[in-house]
């Protein structure tokens, strides 16, 4: 169960720093690109936006299980 929840864990946070906000991906977190506000997700990062939604709540999910097992 342990290996699960890193593997969720690792995958939650390598699709958070590639929609990083500010431009440019993981590039956007160390102070690349440059700031648009706000604008519509299309393609391939509308994708990653739902499928890192998605990981999140599994991620509560097995949380809570994995608390509740001991």
């Amino acid at each position: 169960m342990h290996v699960v929840v890193i593997v969720v864990t690792l995958s939650l946070i390598l699709l958070i720093l590639l929609q990083a906000k500010g431009g440019g991906g993981v590039g956007g977190i160390f102070g690349g690109g440059e700031s648009s506000g706000f604008r519509t997700r299309r393609g391939i990062e509308q994708t990653l936006f739902r499928f890192t939604i998605i990981l999140a709540v599994l991620f509560v999910v097995i949380s809570a299980i994995s608390a509740a097992l001991g």
